[in-house]
């Protein structure tokens, strides 16, 4: 790879991979325009790591207080909620696990292509502008409950789909089932931690196994620029949704599907 090629795919991971509008149609999309071969195992499994540390950081606050509750007796309501926010993560992480380890070689042979990619960009973003338009907004994490870490879990394990969108498809569950906007975008972010730590660990795995060569100079520039973009991206979304909602992200998610299913002709 390059170091154009590097720099600006890197940064489309780290951009898209939080937002609800699939890193995946991205990434064909400036491979197609710019004539670039597929960007191979070793930067997916820099980016991944680069988008992990990103949240970890954004979220670290959060994730300490998860950690505290579950390691430390029940002592406030705060530390009740916490835990069963914890408890909650972990149920809904392994719909998505387990297809993952189950479906991933069938889905990369026959699920990976442009087409797919082109029409559940737009399927998933019309399906994330109903949920946003008859979601009540109502409720926020606390009142989440282990049917609803269920529903966001199952819908989740849709996004080994290309082109659906991991932050896409959990928002849009959040919001069918009456999460505020900004519930549903902090679940669906700490929710990308295992996947985004369980994808990574399967690439690195099989790096460190001989299935691909690494360049460790590559690799550190892909993983630092994916972080530094996953972080901002996570800091934007969050205020920008407060301002403008989802709306927008819909609208854009329309246009990339009409742009890619153009590419196709």
């Amino acid at each position: 790879m390059t170091l154009v090629q590097i720099i600006v795919l890197a940064l489309i991971q780290g951009l898209t991979e939080f937002l609800p509008v699939s890193s995946s149609a991205h990434l064909i999309l400036g491979s197609r325009v710019f004539g670039w071969p597929d960007q191979g195992l070793v930067f997916d499994v820099a980016t991944h790591l680069g988008t992990l540390v990103a949240v970890l950081v954004y979220f670290r606050h959060d994730l300490m207080q998860l950690a505290s509750a579950c390691i430390k007796p029940v002592q406030t309501e705060q530390d009740r909620r916490y835990r069963s926010l914890a408890g909650f993560l972990i149920i809904a992480s392994l719909p998505a696990l387990l297809a993952g380890f189950l479906a991933r070689d069938l889905i990369e042979l026959y699920v990976r292509d442009m087409r797919v990619i082109a029409w559940t960009t737009i399927g998933f973003g019309l399906l994330l502008w109903l949920a946003d338009r008859v979601g009540s907004s109502r409720r926020g994490l606390a009142a989440l409950t282990t049917k609803d870490a269920l529903f966001i879990g199952f819908s989740q394990a849709l996004a080994l789909v290309p082109g659906v969108s991991r932050s896409g498809v959990t928002i849009t569950a959040g919001r069918f089932l009456g999460l505020s906007p900004d519930a549903a975008a902090r679940f669906s972010f700490l929710l990308a931690i295992p996947i985004i730590a369980a994808a990574g660990g399967y690439g690195a795995l099989r790096v460190a196994l001989g299935d691909a060569p690494i360049d460790w100079a590559q690799f550190a520039l892909a993983l630092v620029l994916a972080a530094m973009a996953g972080w901002l991206c996570v800091a934007a979304f969050l205020a920008l949704l407060k301002r403008v909602g989802l709306v927008p992200f819909v609208i854009y998610r329309l246009l990339l599907g009409a742009v890619l299913i153009w590419m196709l002709d």
